[in-house]
């Protein structure tokens, strides 16, 4: 009996034509996590008790470049308001807010979009470039 004839030469180019597919979608998960990050800090600027106790910390997202993330808290301090009749309020009538910036998470939002919108854009450029490549 014959052996089926194998086409060992063939995988490796069809990997090598997926590969700014793989890139591309790495950066857009790379980005969400970056995204969700943002989010939860807009959503809780304002947020003065947490189960933990105290106000809300910021979280950073940081990228080892190997396609991770890691979330760490922002070690600044938050606000101080004096609002003795808020029920966070200490002894002396100041209550402790997040250290959230609207404007920096804004911003950082923004930015990460950008980043996710320009993966996105390259996707699908490789992908019709791909389909143009099996049309020949």
């Amino acid at each position: 009996m014959p052996s089926p004839i194998r086409f060992p030469f063939l995988a490796r180019p069809v990997r090598r034509l997926m590969g700014p597919l793989q890139t591309s979608a790495e950066g857009m998960a790379l980005q969400q996590k970056f995204i969700e990050v943002i989010s939860r800090n807009i959503a809780n600027a304002e947020t003065t008790r947490t189960p933990e106790g105290g106000a809300y910390r910021r979280e950073v997202a940081v990228s080892d470049g190997s396609g991770s993330v890691e979330t760490v808290e922002d070690a600044r301090p938050g606000r101080q308001v004096y609002d003795p009749g808020h029920p966070d309020a200490d002894a002396n009538g100041f209550v402790s807010y997040p250290n959230v910036e609207l404007n920096t998470e804004l911003v950082d939002m923004m930015v990460a979009r950008r980043v996710h919108e320009a993966n996105a854009t390259v996707f699908q450029s490789a992908k019709a470039m791909l389909r143009k490549a099996l049309d020949i």
